[in-house]
């Protein structure tokens, strides 16, 4: 039993024309997932998926995604994404994947998942690079949701791993209201992705950083293999 973790699969089954196959890095990077998916993970294997899973702007268009998602070997957690239009509220994702027996998919909001030792923890984060718009509201929100997310971990007495979209920092931009509950929780792993490109990859943090390790996990990044986190 391991755990597994790839970001940005930006799946477009029910829309071809939203590939991401025009991108540098991204040829065929469905025909990769599947492949190198199926080639690691076992049925009994967990995986987490922070975030940009897919194109289908309505939970209804992003059906073909979900069901290709749970036919994948293993449980998948899928965290939110800033393009992941069809997320809604959590009562109404689990009743639609329920109803569409996506039962392998599990939906991380305000909460954890336990895998042995640790929880499973994150939210989607906010943006801090030049260019992306920011907003204090969602901002505030989103260290709100990390914050429960980890504190329910720890009310189990589970050690909690982070998992975001957004990178908390990116080149020379801090998102110091997301690394202060990093900080505060001594959180010591912190997954995340969102980041495309060789040259935006060359401004990550993929090292230890004040005693946290960041993980870089997007999909280009990792060319579309699963990373084993444990």
């Amino acid at each position: 039993m391991s755990l597994y973790v790839l970001a940005d699969l930006h799946l477009c089954l029910g829309d071809s024309s939203k590939t991401m196959n025009i991108f540098n890095g991204w040829d065929n990077y469905q025909e990769k997932i599947d492949e190198n998916w199926r080639k690691i993970v076992k049925d009994e294997d967990t995986v987490v998926i922070p975030g940009d899973i897919s194109w289908g702007m309505s939970l209804e268009e992003a059906a073909k995604d979900f069901h290709y998602i749970n036919s994948l070997p293993g449980k998948k957690i899928i965290i939110k994404g800033n393009h992941d239009y069809w997320w809604t509220t959590m009562k109404k994702m689990s009743d639609f994947l329920k109803a569409e027996n996506c039962s392998t998919i599990n939906i991380l909001h305000n909460n954890h998942y336990k895998y042995g030792e640790y929880g499973i923890c994150g939210t989607r984060g906010w943006v801090n690079m030049p260019g992306e718009t920011q907003d204090e509201k969602v901002l505030k929100r989103e260290v709100q949701r990390l914050e429960a997310s980890i504190k329910s971990a720890l009310s189990e007495n589970l050690k909690p791993i982070v998992f975001l979209h957004y990178p908390p920092i990116f080149a020379n931009n801090f998102n110091y209201d997301m690394l202060e509950v990093l900080y505060r929780y001594n959180i010591s792993d912190c997954y995340y992705g969102h980041i495309h490109g060789r040259s935006a990859h060359e401004l990550c943090v993929t090292n230890t950083y004040d005693d946290i390790n960041f993980h870089l996990i997007s999909g280009d990044y990792l060319q579309f293999v699963p990373e084993k986190v444990l």
